[in-house]
């Protein structure tokens, strides 16, 4: 009977013969004669294969997220609908044409009052000429809106005769991201969309209802203006 073990010079060709690739999962093991020659040649046609059908694979599902990644940057900010402050739906392709900056405010903000004495300034001078301004109040930066939809917009209108829209509170950041921000930060902040860093960071949007800017809280709507003005001559 012969014997099951493999004598030293095998072993060591047998070490030497053993390859492997992580990229392809595909093996291949060393013929002991002749007989197991053409096995070899068939597992490593498999091997081949298997190898080449992964990497159709791969590069299918990176033309599938290529197709996919340019459908989501073909979205504009008139495919969405939001509620406004009284809760009633507003498609915002009723902006289509206009120039927009979109802001989320605070009432109890120590950037507040600024924000919203130079909003209504350059909403009362561009109005005419197509800017909008959309206001979305939002509680997430130091409980700083904590008031309820129609104490929110007294607090606006009254205090700083706020003309622009003022829409229902929402969230920015976080697993409850309301849709309209989940575009503007991954239109103007990487793959994933930069958090926004606090009340009344703002983005200005063309006439197509593409995002071309954002502003960090500390830029103030006066600071805007030129680029505004630049938007409207287009």
């Amino acid at each position: 009977m012969a014997s099951s073990s493999l004598p030293f010079s095998s072993l060591a060709q047998f070490k030497t013969s053993y390859s492997f690739s992580s990229s392809s999962m595909a093996f291949s093991f060393p013929s002991f004669n002749s007989s197991l020659g053409s096995s070899k040649s068939a597992f490593l046609q498999r091997g081949f294969s298997l190898k080449l059908q992964n990497s159709a694979s791969f590069l299918s599902k990176t033309r599938s997220f290529g197709v996919f990644a340019r459908a989501a940057t073909e979205k504009t900010i008139h495919d969405y609908t939001v509620k406004d402050i009284d809760g009633k739906d507003v498609p915002l392709s009723k902006f289509k044409g206009k120039i927009l900056l979109i802001v989320n405010v605070a009432s109890k903000c120590g950037l507040t009052s600024s924000n919203y004495t130079e909003l209504s300034h350059i909403y009362e001078k561009y109005k005419t000429q197509g800017l909008e301004i959309l206001a979305f109040p939002c509680n997430q930066f130091g409980g700083q809106e904590p008031a309820s939809n129609p104490e929110i917009k007294q607090f606006a209108c009254t205090r700083f005769k706020a003309e622009f829209p003022i829409f229902d509170k929402v969230d920015v950041n976080g697993p409850n991201t309301a849709p309209i921000y989940q575009f503007l930060k991954s239109s103007a902040g990487g793959f994933l969309g930069d958090l926004i860093k606090w009340n009344f960071e703002k983005f200005l949007v063309d006439k197509n209802g593409k995002v071309v800017e954002r502003y960090p809280p500390t830029t103030s709507p006066f600071q805007i203006e030129k680029d505004i003005q630049k938007l409207l001559a287009a």
